[in-house]
């Protein structure tokens, strides 16, 4: 079943909203990705207007941004610690943003969202 995100078909007050029209192709939303630690996969989406998006399906390497030094170095991720968007993420290796990974500089915070942006970026913390 299609992701619509239309308005809704009810009111505040709980009533029903009938809709003078149809659903539109424009209010259509996908599935999110959820991208795993594994051999880097890239999907290239057609969006409106003729533009491409690109989403992470895979990662093993993330872009870490060390703000002592103020280099930043493509490290390969371990493991994913702990995921604030949902608990069970962590269990599964799903990367979103705000998510920890293990690298071999250590522990580094997600900035980027890879189902959305197509890049792992990443900042070290202590």
């Amino acid at each position: 079943m299609a992701i619509w995100q239309g308005r809704s078909l009810r009111k505040p007050s709980g009533g029903r909203i009938r809709l003078p029209r149809k659903k539109r192709k424009y209010e259509l939303g996908r599935e999110p990705v959820l991208t795993h630690v594994d051999v880097e996969r890239k999907k290239i989406i057609r969006v409106r207007g003729g533009n491409y998006k690109v989403k992470l399906l895979r990662a093993e390497e993330i872009n870490v941004y060390d703000p002592k030094s103020g280099k930043t170095q493509k490290v390969k991720i371990t493991t994913v610690l702990e995921n604030p968007s949902n608990p069970h993420f962590a269990q599964r290796n799903i990367i979103t943003k705000g998510a920890i990974v293990e690298t071999s500089l250590g522990k580094v915070k997600v900035t980027s969202r890879p189902g959305q942006h197509g890049v792992l970026n990443g900042v070290l913390i202590e």
